[in-house]
């Protein structure tokens, strides 16, 4: 285990004993925050710096946005926790082959932005204020968190002609079981945890933070077609959420399940990008034909 994140569990499951709501309070402020920003990977590196940079101002914070292409026919990249916009360095090719401009960003306390602190609204924010630069988009590619962000932003305004979903988060209400496993937090400190996020001090003014947040809620105000990319074995994002995407919009999902390649390796896996960029450069008939499920198996050559 990380010796930062044993001294955390340590730390707050001690005090959890004495000072419930102490260990609570430090909980939720250790939530709010990425414990470690994601650096460009070696193979991401040269797809990376080959972005058009710039930087947009976000409530006083330095957001780095990236752009591969001349912005026309632009699709927006949304990436997950304590990831960033490089992840994406995979597809970026395969979306210029076809003409189109993928668009990214590093959100808050990620990446090479600025700040310490992010939550889907900074995500919600931040698609708004790209889609003003460049109009409606021709898709939406988010991973894990970046998913839940995604239908948020298009439940409030954000325009695409296509959502493609990997390992993603459908329901909110498991995010802070899942930060209380992964710190190895008893459950005294993920019930003070839970009660300041679903209690309004992570998002004041919304009054069921649950229901407010899920990717599933209203699915008539979701238009796209959805791809929803999925591994039976992912270890940070359960298989039941891609369970919980389908049974709300059902024949307008298509539904991709792998085998072996866990959260991250799902999005630079050959065959779930093929999947995508055919999803993306069908014809309109993708939702009719949507009831389907595809399978991939990459068991045998698990990293």
């Amino acid at each position: 285990m990380d010796p930062a994140v044993a001294l955390i569990r340590t730390t707050l499951n001690a005090t959890a004993l004495a000072a419930p709501g102490l260990a609570g309070r430090a909980a939720f402020e250790l939530y709010r925050r990425p414990l470690r920003r994601g650096r460009v990977r070696t193979r991401e590196r040269e797809v990376h710096d080959r972005a058009v940079t710039r930087t947009l101002d976000h409530g006083g914070e330095r957001v780095v946005v990236y752009r591969w292409g001349d912005g026309a026919r632009p699709v927006l990249l949304m990436h997950g926790w304590q990831s960033r916009a490089s992840r994406f360095a995979d597809l970026v090719p395969r979306l210029r082959a076809l003409g189109l401009t993928p668009v990214g960003y590093d959100a808050p306390g990620h990446g090479d932005s600025g700040g310490r602190t992010a939550t889907v609204l900074d995500h919600r924010t931040i698609a708004l204020r790209l889609q003003e630069e460049y109009g409606a988009f021709e898709a939406v590619v988010a991973h894990s968190l970046g998913v839940n962000a995604a239908f948020l932003a298009l439940r409030e305004g954000l325009r695409a002609e296509r959502l493609v979903a990997v390992a993603g988060v459908a329901e909110v209400s498991y995010l802070p079981a899942a930060f209380c496993a992964m710190a190895g937090l008893n459950a005294t400190v993920e019930r003070e945890l839970r009660r300041r996020v679903e209690g309004g001090a992570m998002f004041p003014g919304i009054a069921d933070v649950t229901a407010h947040f899920d990717a599933t809620r209203a699915p008539e105000q979701i238009a796209p077609p959805i791809l929803v990319a999925h591994d039976e074995g992912d270890e940070v994002v359960p298989f039941a959420h891609a369970g919980l995407l389908r049974a709300a919009y059902r024949d307008r999902l298509e539904l991709l399940v792998t085998r072996g390649l866990g959260h991250r390796r799902i999005l630079v896996e050959p065959t779930v990008l093929d999947n995508v960029i055919g999803f993306l450069s069908a014809d309109g008939t993708t939702g009719r034909s949507s009831s389907r499920n595809h399978n991939l198996d990459r068991t045998a050559d698990a990293a």
